[in-house]
């Protein structure tokens, strides 16, 4: 597959719209005092699904073809992509199987279920998801939809890091949170093209540093099974198309261990009064935290998604 270019991202932005929501930009007196920085947060958190994710489901399953529409799509995820594939399947009247860890957050496996996804669970630890996904396609005659190695995936990814330059002008930083690094090389595209001068960062939690080692070595890094609180993160590496598009377009990575990002998504929380998963928060702790020289700055900061289990409530709080 050829890698997305800026003409991708501007395609699916007209893909999605009116579909996906036009999210929130918001900012905050407090974070900026805080900072010395002006910072712009953008609210996927209350995109539709929950996420940013539904943008490149979206535009990925609206391109099928009327068979594959009526044969339907495949998925692997762990909760924001299954339930983006499983609400734009939804809107489209597509058949979409998800393949879903049976240790995901019960919210985002409800969710899926929620909206009509047939839900197929697997043991991360001694299954293989892409091989399960595979074999479904292979059996079925199903499409696979992959949760970020994907043209059109990427493309609608990078449609809300359009959208924030597109609102508040160019930006000196944005941070993006890293899983398989669709939403980041997205933004980074986008980025790219609109405000050239924008250092674009991507963050990851510091158990699943896979991303920020393939980045530093050029060199392609693995990780099985990272414990972190950051389950969208928990991927096993960049894709074959992420890979490249990250040391291409992305500006620096960086990691946050799991006590930081906890405590910055009750931050969010408590004074910006914005709910926030842990792995939406990645980007926020990181431009918090002090590392990067942000203050004067224009800053960006997306915050990926908002689909809290809280029955983890009571663990988190006894980290803080």
């Amino acid at each position: 597959m050829n890698l997305p270019a800026f003409e991708d991202v501007d395609s699916a932005a007209r893909q999605i719209a009116g579909v996906a929501h036009r999210t929130l930009v918001a900012t905050s007196r407090t974070v900026d005092a805080r900072t010395g920085a002006t910072v712009f947060f953008k609210c996927e958190n209350l995109q539709r699904g929950g996420a940013f994710k539904f943008r490149g489901a979206y535009n990925a399953l609206s391109r099928l073809t009327a068979d594959e529409r009526r044969r339907g799509v495949v998925t692997f995820s762990s909760g924001n992509h299954a339930q983006a594939i499983a609400l734009a399947g939804q809107v489209l009247n597509i058949p979409r199987v998800i393949v879903m860890p049976s240790d995901a957050p019960s919210v985002k496996r409800v969710a899926t279920e929620g909206y009509g996804g047939e839900v197929v669970l697997y043991d991360r630890d001694t299954e293989d998801r892409e091989a399960i996904g595979r074999r479904l396609a292979r059996d079925r005659g199903l499409t696979l939809i992959p949760p970020y190695d994907h043209p059109h995936i990427i493309a609608g990814q990078g449609t809300a890091a359009r959208e924030l330059i597109e609102e508040v002008g160019a930006l000196d930083f944005l941070f993006a949170p890293c899983g398989g690094g669709g939403l980041l090389s997205g933004s980074a595209i986008a980025a790219r093209a609109m405000a050239p001068g924008c250092m674009v960062i991507g963050v990851e939690p510091a158990a699943g540093d896979d991303a920020v080692r393939s980045f530093r070595t050029k060199t392609l890094q693995t990780v099985k099974n990272p414990k972190t609180v950051a389950d969208g993160a928990r991927t096993p590496s960049l894709g074959s198309l992420t890979f490249p598009l990250v040391l291409q377009y992305v500006s620096d990575m960086t990691s946050v261990d799991d006590p930081t990002l906890l405590e910055t998504m009750f931050y969010l929380w408590e004074r910006l009064k914005l709910v926030v998963e842990p792995t939406g928060a990645l980007g926020a702790a990181a431009a918090l935290d002090g590392s990067f020289p942000i203050r004067g700055k224009r800053v960006g900061i997306i915050l990926s998604g908002g689909n809290v289990d809280l029955a983890q409530l009571p663990e988190w709080i006894g980290r803080r």
